[in-house]
């Protein structure tokens, strides 16, 4: 198996022209701007779309929503301050929690 990849590659010291060997040079990356590419459209994009929604659900957010936590809560929100949110999960319970940890906002 290896002696036929020897046998088909050039010889040692780079037998082969220069022009050739910026051809290989130029072979060696197009794999890796294809995986770029496939971890782009695959991962970083859905993310960095899935971050923006999550961004205009907070900022929608307001006094009287019924809300769901990461955790799994589920409350009445009651106040909307900066970066806290008071929701109220039973008749005279409020907790304060962080507004980047309410997941969804549920509708009635």
């Amino acid at each position: 198996m290896f002696g036929l990849a020897f046998a088909m590659g050039g010889a040692p010291g780079g037998g082969v022209g220069a022009a050739g060997g910026g051809m290989a040079a130029f072979q060696q990356v197009i794999p890796l701007v294809f995986m770029f590419a496939i971890f782009y459209f695959l991962l970083i994009r859905p993310q960095q779309k899935k971050a923006k929604e999550h961004k205009a659900l907070l900022e929608a957010m307001k006094k009287g929503d019924n809300v769901i936590t990461a955790g799994g809560v589920h409350g009445k929100v009651t106040a909307v301050e900066n970066d806290l949110v008071t929701l109220e999960i039973a008749n005279n319970v409020n907790i304060k929690i962080t507004k980047s940890y309410i997941a969804a906002i549920k509708k009635d």
